[in-house]
């Protein structure tokens, strides 16, 4: 793509984003004034990127990205995953442009098709997801823009799961972002993509010594993946059964997809995918509470990462 959106380069973004980046949902459950002071310290903790969702009822994905471009200093920011549903392509590209232009650098702009279900209940229509997002590329870069472009471009990734959306990815993008996958996928998605867009994985992890608990959290956040299609059909094509994905999903099944243990049981996982291929994983830690942005653990697994 061009016009101040894209094209940017996968290998360019790749040593942007380092190896390993936070993916935080909790930030979209916290008051701004906390969750400001939790985008902070992650920053001074070393992490290059902060990502955080978009979801039905979340934080707005492009105003939130402004509240904590202008919150820190330094780390970049990335919406994983702005839904193309919720605004139309002009809004989408002129949008990052303006964050681009105002934070240079730091602003990396992810979006995807969402799922049925939460297309469905904001009026929209999901039927041939994969001509949505072409034609959604494509109107992106017509967009009209009267203000300075960005310099840097920002760079552009998809949330892409199943092989037609990593090619798209590969052709129109400057990468992927995956989202609750196993080791195998990322095997899978940097076959797909070939050696130059960036793949940008995200890994959830629950840092305990309790692995009967931790599996309690695991399976708790599991869940509602599970029963999104897309998630699961994703799972069968790698060869998980239906029993594998049925009632919350089996314990071999969890242990794929969401890491507990501690440190260096995360760690490990970590490199696993970037040896799997992954440019970058997107650490997302979990705990008994959705808001819990888990500062103690981040540092943690940060030291013993870089150790």
């Amino acid at each position: 793509m061009a016009n101040g959106v894209g094209g940017f380069g996968g290998r360019n973004l790749a040593r942007l984003l380092g190896p390993l980046n936070v993916w935080s949902f909790a930030l979209q459950r916290m008051a701004a004034r906390d969750e400001i002071q939790a985008a902070r310290q992650m920053e001074q903790l070393g992490y290059p990127a902060i990502w955080m969702p978009e979801s039905l009822g979340s934080k707005d994905a492009v105003a939130h990205s402004g509240l904590l471009l202008a919150n820190t200093d330094r780390v970049i920011v990335a919406p994983g995953i702005a839904n193309i549903h919720a605004r139309d392509p002009m809004a989408m590209a002129n949008s990052a442009r303006t964050l681009g232009e105002a934070y240079p650098g730091r602003v990396v702009l992810g979006i995807g098709v969402s799922h049925a279900p939460s297309v469905k209940m904001r009026g929209g229509d999901y039927r041939n997801p994969i001509a949505q997002m072409g034609a959604y590329l494509d109107a992106m870069e017509a967009a009209q823009y009267a203000a300075p472009e960005p310099e840097p471009s920002v760079p552009l990734v998809l949330a892409a799961l199943g092989p037609r959306m990593l090619d798209l990815a590969a052709q129109r993008t400057d990468g992927a972002h995956p989202y609750f996958v196993p080791v195998e996928h990322t095997s899978f998605a940097r076959r797909r993509l070939g050696p130059d867009p960036a793949l940008v994985t995200e890994v959830t992890a629950v840092l305990t010594n309790d692995q009967r608990a931790g599996l309690d959290i695991a399976r708790a956040f599991a869940k509602h993946y599970l029963g999104l299609p897309n998630y699961a059909n994703n799972l069968r094509r790698l060869g998980w059964s239906d029993d594998d994905i049925s009632n919350d999903g089996s314990d071999r099944l969890l242990d794929a997809v969401v890491v507990v243990g501690d440190s260096d049981a995360i760690v490990r996982r970590i490199k696993d995918h970037l040896d799997a291929g992954a440019d970058t994983v997107c650490l997302q830690i979990r705990s008994e509470r959705s808001n819990d942005p888990a500062l103690a653990g981040l540092a943690e697994i940060w030291a013993a990462f870089s150790s």
